[in-house]
């Protein structure tokens, strides 16, 4: 069975860092792009950021750019992303997909995306 799931979300105050894990189990990860979205209560889901297939290829959305870091480790399955200096607005619930396209060109669209992980909330409070 195909399955993404999120971990090492919880409450970090303003300026803090936290490194998001998403682990796949049931395929094989490498052919599949892997993006991070977030949504907060009340808003549509948001793309934060995409990593191809092989990883040679990064993409990130205006609002996290120089803050977040996607990773990825093919032979562990494991999908990463690093988030500095957080600020309140980051407050959400993220979430992994998985892309069977293996690029990030159209890496914004939920709908890139074919398989999804349950989400991992992030609250970034004082």
């Amino acid at each position: 069975q195909l399955q993404l799931v999120e971990s090492g979300g919880g409450l970090v105050q303003p300026g803090g860092s936290l490194r998001l894990s998403c682990a796949a189990s049931g395929f094989t990860l490498d052919y599949y792009a892997i993006g991070w979205f977030r949504q907060a209560p009340g808003k549509e889901r948001e793309g934060v950021a995409c990593i191809s297939s092989s990883g040679g290829s990064t993409k990130y959305a205006d609002s996290v750019k120089d803050r977040l870091t996607i990773s990825r480790d093919n032979a562990k399955k494991m999908v990463y992303l690093k988030m500095n200096s957080l600020k309140p607005g980051d407050t959400a619930v993220y979430y992994c997909a998985a892309s069977e396209y293996g690029d990030c060109s159209g890496s914004d669209a939920p709908l890139w995306y074919n398989y999804w992980g349950q989400g991992t909330q992030v609250t970034v409070s004082s």
